[in-house]
């Protein structure tokens, strides 16, 4: 596996604000893992509380295929039971306003042209990929290597009909609005581009050719990832995202353990509030050494599985 494969599990489950205008990779095992081809899902949920405060945690994914259930059961009922709903962000209601953000990160400021950056061997195969995902490759030369290496992930799926429009975050946000419960949000839209934009140029090179690479496996790999998310098996999901996170410890640094630990150190500070709280963020961080639960466990805070 390859840092492209951690990239595109924050695709799947995280980093929404280039979901948005665009969804931590998984090249997952067929010998491992489930499709997700059944309309009901029963994706993961913990609970964390003290004499005053609950705290619920759920893993979500960015994108989904029509048909698939999720919202019943157990995570139903703990959103119900919640009186604020807390994202990784709180995505810009305009389009325009998000694609703003990310223009003032990707525009590279040394002059040099994306495709000049490649080495002769990799540099058409990067061409040609753009191409056959509708991406022109011209359009990115002005820009650094992560956006594109970030379009070129994402434009498969589209293809594979997987839709934002469905994505996890977008219905709670929704669901939580219309019942008038609080909205918060763990980073901002600028925090999330600016690990991307914040990258070493190497590792920015690094992702965007192993994008290029792994494109024919997107369409298994990724059915694979929403499979493991479906059937609620964090595990799984851990063990998919061990050999990449291994074979790039500064990327998994970054867009990993710095922000679970982040957001456990919130979540440690929030049990001192009363009140039942919905956290929902990507289901890559709370699966595996370094979650978001084994850092609030180093923090002295508990959690449980919530099982139907």
């Amino acid at each position: 596996m390859t840092g492209a494969m951690i990239m595109r599990k924050a695709i799947s489950g995280g980093l929404s604000a280039v979901a948005a205008l665009l969804l931590m990779g998984g090249g997952a095992s067929a010998r491992e893992a489930r499709p997700a081809d059944a309309s009901v899902a029963s994706p993961a949920l913990w609970m964390a509380r003290d004499a005053d405060t609950t705290i619920y945690l759920f893993g979500t994914v960015h994108v989904l295929k029509p048909g698939v259930r999720w919202f019943e059961g157990a995570v139903k009922h703990a959103f119900d039971r919640s009186e604020e709903l807390v994202l990784e962000i709180i995505e810009p209601e305009s389009p325009a306003a998000m694609a703003a953000i990310i223009g003032t990160r990707a525009i590279a400021t040394d002059g040099v042209a994306l495709s000049e950056r490649l080495e002769p061997a990799g540099r058409e195969g990067y061409k040609a990929a753009m191409t056959a995902n509708g991406l022109p490759w011209q359009s990115f030369e002005t820009m650094e290597p992560w956006m594109a290496g970030m379009a070129l992930s994402v434009a498969p799926l589209e293809r594979l009909g997987y839709r934002s429009d469905l994505g996890v975050e977008k219905m709670l946000a929704t669901a939580a609005r219309t019942a008038g419960k609080r909205v918060g949000a763990l980073e901002t839209p600028e925090q999330q581009i600016g690990y991307f934009d914040t990258l070493p140029m190497a590792q920015q090179l690094s992702f965007l050719t192993a994008t290029v690479t792994g494109l024919p496996d997107v369409e298994r790999d990724f059915a694979m990832l929403i499979g493991h998310w479906a059937s609620g098996e964090p595990d799984a999901l851990a063990a998919e995202m061990n050999e990449s996170l291994e074979a790039t410890p500064e990327l998994a640094k970054v867009l990993l353990y710095d922000r679970n630990a982040r957001w456990a150190q919130w979540i440690k500070a929030r049990m001192a509030r009363p009140g039942v709280v919905f956290v929902a963020v990507g289901a890559g961080h709370l699966a595996g050494k370094g979650s978001v639960q084994a850092q609030m466990t180093a923090l002295g805070v508990t959690s449980e599985r919530v099982r139907k």
